[in-house]
């Protein structure tokens, strides 16, 4: 499969913000979590233009996105501490590509990335049905951090350039 990738541009938010909803949907989510999740599955024009966001296309198409974000300082976010530092904000395929290697494809273009910017490492944190792309991409797993979501964790991993 032929995947281009390549640097987002605003006017492509409302398809990256759709295919974040349908990825995070293709998990069967109650419903009530988007109402939580909203914020965050948002993709802004503001947002790619201030951050690291690249899209796969194939066929021209975009199929999945990918988005790096620089934290400049330590805060804490409910119960836990987020580091300063490069984060892997954002990966999502469109359901219809999901096991097709777009999102190690991603992966990979982002390390090429980070490595031209002296970039060591991403952290992430990871939606639990996730673990397993991360555990194949080669990412460790740190431990089991409080989600956004009452009762419900997510996992934290530092995926080293």
């Amino acid at each position: 499969m032929d995947i281009m990738i390549s640097r987002a541009k605003d006017k492509e938010s409302e398809t990256l913000t759709t295919i974040s909803f349908a990825a995070k949907r293709y998990w069967n989510y109650p419903e009530e979590y988007f109402d939580v999740w909203k914020d965050e599955l948002t993709i802004t024009p503001d947002y790619i233009n201030h951050n690291e966001v690249y899209v796969a296309k194939f066929d021209e198409k975009i199929v999945g996105f990918i988005s790096m974000v620089e934290v400049k300082n330590d805060f804490k976010v409910g119960g836990l501490w987020l580091r300063k530092g490069f984060w892997l904000d954002h990966i999502f395929v469109h359901p219809t590509f999901i096991g097709k290697r777009v999102g190690s494809k991603l992966v990979l273009f982002a390390k090429e990335l980070c490595g031209k910017k002296n970039i060591r490492y991403l952290d992430i944190l990871s939606d639990p049905n996730a673990r397993g792309f991360y555990d194949r991409i080669g990412a460790q797993f740190i431990r089991e951090v409080p989600s956004n979501i009452e009762g419900r964790t997510v996992s934290l991993y530092t995926l080293a350039i």
